[in-house]
This record gives structure tokens, sequence and C-alpha cells, in this order.
């Protein structure tokens, strides 16, 4: 393996040349901040998320002031992202935080984990990038950048494998952990990108291993890429739509009028009542969600 100190002063100087003026990684950014930027950057670009997140930040600034507000507000504010049951696992978040923790982000990892809808990256994530915690952050763009230089992989397994994370923790420096993870992350995603990677413009490719074993190819399942024209998602995500730009409850006819399918529209529409996204309410309108799910 790659002598694990080898690998951290090119990448930290690259960031530090390279990184991405982001408000979540500003020097007055909030745990809360943080958090909100995890959840919304899970599958979702920054260019998209940067608007929606400056709007939640500045309606929502606190824990506090999300958890006032019903579910359906933030599934509303959640706009175009996609995944919308991630505004509802904050808002369930908000309230965890604002009852049980004194409306204080938890910096213990652990803590995190038990928080609703947290995972391991995300409390790993919120631990170090938040508080400075030493712990292995390890999402796509990580992962990938990990299996090329260091396992001569062009791509990491579908999932995330138990020797990957020990991988990870013996990478991490004894001191700036949080600063290397995020630096891991940015290479990854703005050199070691998947499908065009910049390996002239890497600051470790005379040690990255898949470029030293001349790039072999992924030997794994066909990588392929996701469908949306069509699938339930984007059904789904029509009927959300107007939902959102309603404030108030909205006729079945006004929700019939945005998909042809008539059996896609109501398996989407169940779906979306089962995911706690909407409402069906005894007049036969539906609205965004008021009660918690």
């Amino acid at each position: 393996m790659v002598e694990p100190n080898l690998l951290h002063a090119p990448v930290l100087d690259w960031y530090e040349d390279n990184a991405r003026d982001l408000p979540w990684r500003a020097d007055d950014a909030t745990p809360w901040g943080v958090l909100v930027s995890e959840i919304m950057l899970q599958q979702t670009p920054v260019v998209r998320v940067l608007p929606v997140w400056n709007d939640w930040m500045a309606r929502w600034p606190t824990p506090k002031s999300l958890a006032a507000e019903q579910p359906g507000e933030a599934v509303r504010h959640w706009g175009r992202l996609g995944y919308p049951r991630r505004a509802l696992r904050l808002h369930a978040c908000a309230r965890a935080i604002t009852d049980e923790h004194g409306g204080e982000v938890p910096s213990d990892h652990a803590t995190l984990l038990s928080l609703p809808g947290i995972g391991e990256y995300t409390a790993a994530a919120v631990a170090s990038f938040a508080y400075g915690g030493r712990h292995a952050v390890l999402d796509t763009n990580v992962r990938r950048v990990f299996a090329r230089a260091v396992r001569a992989e062009e791509y990491p397994p579908t999932a995330t494998s138990a020797a990957e994370r020990r991988l990870a923790e013996a990478l991490l420096p004894e001191l700036g952990a949080a600063r290397w993870g995020v630096a891991v992350m940015e290479l990854g995603a703005l050199v070691c990108t998947a499908r065009a990677p910049r390996c002239a413009d890497c600051p470790i490719t005379h040690l990255c291993a898949w470029r030293l074993a001349g790039k072999p190819p992924h030997e794994g399942p066909a990588r392929k890429g996701q469908t949306y024209a069509g699938t339930d998602r984007q059904c789904r995500g029509r009927l959300l739509e107007v939902l959102r730009s309603a404030h108030g409850p909205v006729p079945k006819a006004a929700l019939d009028v945005v998909w042809d399918d008539a059996a896609q529209r109501e398996r989407a529409l169940d779906g979306l009542i089962a995911d706690g996204l909407a409402e069906h309410l005894d007049d036969g309108t539906y609205r965004l969600p008021t009660t918690p799910t």
C-alpha cells in the first residue's frame, strides 16, 4: 500500500489552492448548517444544493426553527433536489435535536447515529467537518480516490465494504483528519471523477496505483446510469410539485392532469402517502403532510 504520509501533503496542498468556496465550509458555518448540507448533498450536485441550502439556512437557521414548522413546509422548500424523503428526515432530526439535545447538534458520533435518518456516513461527516473529530468520511468521491490511488481499481465496490473502512482508517492522519477528509472528497469531485478523471491535474498521479498499473478497466458488473424519464420517480416528482405549489389542499383532478398513465399515477400517489410526503383528506383532497411521520 502507498505510504499514507506520502499522500497527505500533496492532497492537502492541492486542496489549499483549489477548494471551492462553499458556505458550509466557512469558518462561521454552524454544525446545523453542516448537517443540512450533508443531507442535501446525498446524490445531488453542489450546484443544485447551493440555492436550496441558502434558502433553508435563511428560513431555518437552527434546528429549533425547523422543528417548529409542519413537516410539509420542509418538503415544500426542498424544491427540486429530488429524493424528498430527505426533507422529512431533516425535519424529524430537527425535532429530535430540539427535544432531546437542547437544540444543539450533538458532536459525538454515536449520538449523531441515534438521530432519525442519520447513517454512518452523515454521522462521521458532521462529527468531523463540524467538530473536527477524527473519523473516516467515506462518500462516493472518497471511495473512488482510494480505490484508484491505493488499490489500483477503477471503481470501488457497489456498497461500502469493511476493507474500505479499514483502509480509510489507516489513511487518516493523526492531526487534521477533518481537513484530510474534505480534501480527498474535493479531489474526487473535481479531478478524480467517475467518467473522465483528469490525471494530469492530480497531485498524487505519480503515486496512483491505478495509473501506474496502466488504468486497468473495471472488472465488476457494468455500471449503469440511472434513468428518470417515464419512471415512477418522475411521476412522484410531478405530483409533489402540484402539492408544493398549492398552499392548501388540492383536488384529485389537479393531480390527474400532470400524468397520463392512470395506473402509474395512482401507484406513485399511494407511494407518496405511504412515505409520509402527502396526506389524503376525508373530503378527497390532498396536501403536504402536517403531522410528523
